[in-house]
């Protein structure tokens, strides 16, 4: 039974990406499945998500902080400042109107995100660094995301900043906080590692659910606006997610970094935590409920196009590698 359950684990995390879409595609047919994932549930689900996380992290994760201060804060000052001058560019180029104004520029000032890692490690990028400026990130986002909302999306709408930095911290660092205790303290215990294998099965279908319920918020509007709405909303999402990895790129070779560290800040920057920005578009934008559709949509794409960029960076290697 338990090993049935790691292969599904394994499988889920191989699949991820057809998985939620297919549970989106399911959610967009029979939206009461997911009418369930609303406010406080949504917000325990994105907790479990960061619960995951923080399991799989050790303390050598955390001293890579301060071994590689100069990697970290470079690649930690793109990401933040990339994706949300991005997004707020893609506002005015694409004139989205104010609800999904508010989702792209949310998800662009948010985190990196947590499949991040597993990209870099695809592509044989530099996995220590990655791991390092997930962290460094996410330890930063409850004073960076509001801070960095208020400066893009304020004249769109009020933002609560303070809320934002509260729920930000209950949904992400206490969470990975309690993960990380968890893994100092029984990693060495024979059931542990055997619990770590199922995060990442956990970590996709809590993943499914918190888009199943954006989709199930969202279907009337959907249904009213026809095929447009998505497929322009996902245009913007499509040019944020792959603006942030040509960007990130950049980044990487003005600061002189080796190939492996310029994937790794390439996907680390294209890569958004956009279960994050869901649950904050659900909690503090309910009055605009479109302002999730780009967070749902980011939700899939980022892992469908960080698979596509580790094979086109694989490819690379290939083709280098032929006499």
């Amino acid at each position: 039974m338990i090993q049935a359950m790691i292969q599904l684990s394994r499988w889920l995390a191989g699949n991820a990406s057809l998985f939620i879409i297919a549970i989106a595609i399911l959610t967009f047919f029979l939206p009461e499945l997911f009418m369930w994932v609303r406010g406080t549930t949504q917000t325990v689900i994105l907790g479990i998500i960061m619960l995951t996380m923080g399991l799989t992290l050790t303390t050598d994760d955390f001293r890579i902080l301060a071994r590689r201060p100069l990697d970290i804060l470079l690649g930690t000052c793109a990401q933040f400042l990339i994706m949300p001058c991005v997004a707020y560019l893609l506002t005015r180029v694409f004139h989205l109107e104010p609800a999904l104004a508010l989702g792209i520029l949310l998800v662009g000032c948010c985190p990196g995100g947590v499949s991040s890692n597993i990209m870099s490690y695809l592509c044989h990028g530099d996995v220590a660094f990655s791991v390092g400026m997930t962290c460094a990130s996410t330890l930063l986002a409850p004073v960076m995301t509001p801070m960095l909302m208020q400066l893009t999306a304020g004249e769109i709408i009020e933002i609560d900043a303070i809320g934002m930095f509260l729920n930000i911290l209950i949904v992400t660092i206490i969470p990975v906080g309690i993960g990380c205790f968890l893994n100092y303290t029984y990693s060495k215990s024979k059931h542990f590692p055997t619990i770590q294998s199922l995060m990442p099965g956990l970590s996709v279908i809590s993943l499914a659910c918190i888009v199943g319920g954006v989709i199930s918020t969202v279907h009337d509007d959907l249904i009213a606006r026809g095929l447009w709405l998505f497929l322009w909303t996902f245009a913007v999402v499509f040019c944020h997610n792959t603006l942030g990895y040509i960007l990130g790129y950049t980044a990487g070779r003005i600061a002189g970094f080796n190939q492996a560290k310029k994937r790794t800040i390439s996907i680390e920057v294209g890569m958004q935590n956009a279960g994050l920005a869901t649950v904050l578009a659900g909690n503090f934008f309910a009055a605009q409920p479109l302002a999730v559709l780009p967070c749902a949509i980011s939700c899939a794409w980022h892992s469908i196009s960080g698979t596509i960029l580790a094979g086109i960076f694989l490819r690379f290697d290939t083709r280098r590698l032929k006499p």
